[in-house]
């Protein structure tokens, strides 16, 4: 077979066929996707479709494929890949070849292998898995989300916001304090309290009972929650385990160069699963730089690594938090504003700004992009008291 084969059905397998063709590819492009639904955006996953607010999240119209040339074979997973024959087999035992390979298989959620095997024990990583949860949230009387990262606090902020009791529970001392550091997670802690979310922190589950149900939940502080649904956000890892016995090299993701380029000829990755230059980075605005970066080298084009500011953001409840640069645990934060409600953060590091969040404030966010990519003195963005 001639022609590029993208292994992953979602938004960087899109991305990346679109720049192809962009670009004046004319060679056959077929996306393998394991789920049997054309690819869709996941970020509505935990908001908007999670509250019953829309129910058609698909990335691209069918004619989009059919106008484009791109074969789309769904429902069915790769299972291995040889990377000397240039083929790919998938768990159906059908083997494709390819003259270049693209992997963009994202991520799959963590669980915790304690629990018991129960239905209402449900992750969100899926469009299936958030039809899942949407419907026995509908029922639940109370819900015990276990984990307070991104998707944790999203799925509290939506199930709250449609209705359910909800307790959040989370091992570090805040909501989001390994990614925004503890005094902004604190923030994080208000806008959840304010909403009615029990905030449970410095706590893990201990035990979830329940025998053809969800029935209880109890903390390692000994407290027994009455809970009859169960949501774990426990963060995920990479998509890669079908490249074990491969010659790709996989780390934490599958290790690139600067543009995408794995160990194997002819064989790229991006987006979630994929570690370029040493960094993964598990953000929807950085896809679609790095699909223009990968397909120019791809392609015997100029290709620059991705350059800029990382971005990423989260709704929560009316608030949108947004993020600019990457925080780190160690930053002193400056509190620059706080109305109880909105708030705007600066991270600083060895003097300079390294990074800006903030809650319900877009337009500071965006003037501060600049600043960061100059790594101008902290001093520029804060005002003298």
């Amino acid at each position: 077979m001639t022609g590029t084969l993208i292994v992953g059905g979602g938004l960087a397998a899109v991305r990346t066929a679109e720049q192809l063709r962009r670009n004046g590819y004319a060679d056959p492009i077929t996306i393998v996707g394991a789920e049997d639904r054309p690819p869709y955006d996941r970020p509505p996953l935990s908001k908007q479709m999670l509250r019953g607010e829309v129910d058609d999240v698909a990335l691209k119209p069918a004619a989009f494929y059919a106008d484009n040339g791109i074969t789309l074979r769904l429902g069915v997973a790769a299972r291995t890949i040889d990377a000397a024959a240039h083929t790919v087999t998938l768990a159906d035992d059908k083997v494709l070849g390819y003259h270049q390979l693209v992997i963009a298989t994202g991520l799959v959620p963590n669980r915790i292998p304690t629990f018991p095997d129960l239905d209402d024990i449900c992750v969100l990583r899926s469009l299936d898995d958030c039809v899942a949860l949407r419907d026995r949230a509908a029922t639940a009387r109370q819900v015990v989300v276990v984990g307070a990262g991104f998707i944790g606090c999203e799925v509290s902020a939506s199930l709250r916001s449609a209705g359910a009791a909800v307790v959040l529970v989370e091992p570090q001392a805040t909501p989001l304090a390994s990614v925004l550091g503890e005094q902004v997670g604190t923030l994080i802690t208000r806008l959840h309290a304010a909403e009615g979310v029990d905030v449970r922190t410095g706590v893990g589950v201990v035990e979830v009972s329940g025998t053809q149900r969800v029935e209880s939940v109890t903390l390692s502080d000994g407290s027994v929650i009455p809970a009859d649904l169960v949501v774990v956000g426990i963060g995920s890892r990479p998509a890669s385990d079908w490249l074990a016995d491969s010659d790709i090299t996989v780390a934490d993701g599958i290790v690139c160069d600067a543009v995408g380029r794995t160990s194997a000829v002819d064989v790229w990755a991006l987006g979630d699963v994929a570690s370029w230059d040493g960094v993964r980075v598990e953000h929807w605005s950085n896809v679609a730089e790095q699909a223009r970066t990968l397909v120019s080298a791809m392609l015997g084009l100029d290709a620059m690594a991705p350059a800029g500011v990382a971005y990423f953001w989260s709704d929560q409840y009316d608030v949108k938090i947004q993020c600019l640069g990457h925080p780190r645990v160690g930053d002193t934060v400056h509190l620059a504003m706080d109305d109880g409600r909105r708030f705007l953060a600066y991270y600083e590091r060895d003097g300079a700004l390294a990074a800006v969040v903030g809650a319900g404030i877009p337009e500071q966010i965006r003037t501060a992009r600049s600043k960061i990519a100059a790594g101008a003195p902290i001093t520029e963005v804060l005002q003298p008291v």
